[in-house]
């Protein structure tokens, strides 16, 4: 049976829309929620994790602790200032850039069940404008997707880490980021460093 997904536009996530200030960009990108299940996942076409992370309770509860400030500086360059937002769908951190407007938010999205399944139950009715499948990040698979929102220095990337549960990464870059032309690129790598250390916690 089909699972009922509903999508949150990213002004839900608070500073992130905020941060974002006079940004190149409009926010508009969703977050994937659904009903809670615990079986029948994977489904509506979604990739099973075949290497589930279980152990997210910290991450869960203090998101900036998935990556260190060294770590986003190496990717994204030097913080001016970072901090957790508690939000309805999940915990996210909240990275600000010292070259402004330039930001990245990043967590676990514990209010959606049905992890990378709610966002292709969403694609198959048409509920998204950007749906796109792509390579494994440290064997786990990842989606990009949209609703509304699409342009330059934006990109929201959901990896799934269990098959009820995603991290999202979404970077919002002005023409004065070194990633402006490739946000899903440094998305990419900021999941990719957080996965390992989520799999090394």
């Amino acid at each position: 049976m089909r699972r009922k997904a509903t999508v949150i536009t990213i002004a839900t996530l608070g500073s992130i829309a905020l941060l974002a200030g006079c940004s190149d960009q409009k926010p508009g990108n969703p977050v994937p929620t659904s009903a809670p299940s615990s079986t029948g996942l994977p489904s509506d076409g979604a990739p099973a994790v075949t290497q589930p992370i279980t152990n997210t309770s910290k991450v869960e509860t203090d998101p900036c602790s998935a990556i260190s400030a060294a770590e986003i500086e190496a990717i994204g360059g030097k913080v001016k200032r970072s901090g957790p937002e508690q939000l309805t769908m999940g915990n996210a951190c909240n990275w600000v850039f010292q070259e402004s407007p330039n930001t990245v938010s990043a967590g676990l999205t514990t209010g959606n069940k049905d992890g990378l399944s709610a966002l292709y139950a969403q694609n198959a009715t048409g509920g998204l404008t950007t749906f796109k499948p792509v390579a494994p990040i440290d064997g786990y698979p990842a989606v990009i997707y949209s609703n509304g929102g699409e342009g330059k220095g934006t990109c929201t990337l959901a990896v799934g880490i269990r098959n009820d549960l995603v991290y999202t990464v979404i970077p919002l870059l002005s023409s004065s980021h070194s990633s402006f032309s490739d946000p899903c690129g440094m998305a990419t790598e900021l999941a990719s460093t957080a996965i390992k250390n989520l799999k090394g916690a």
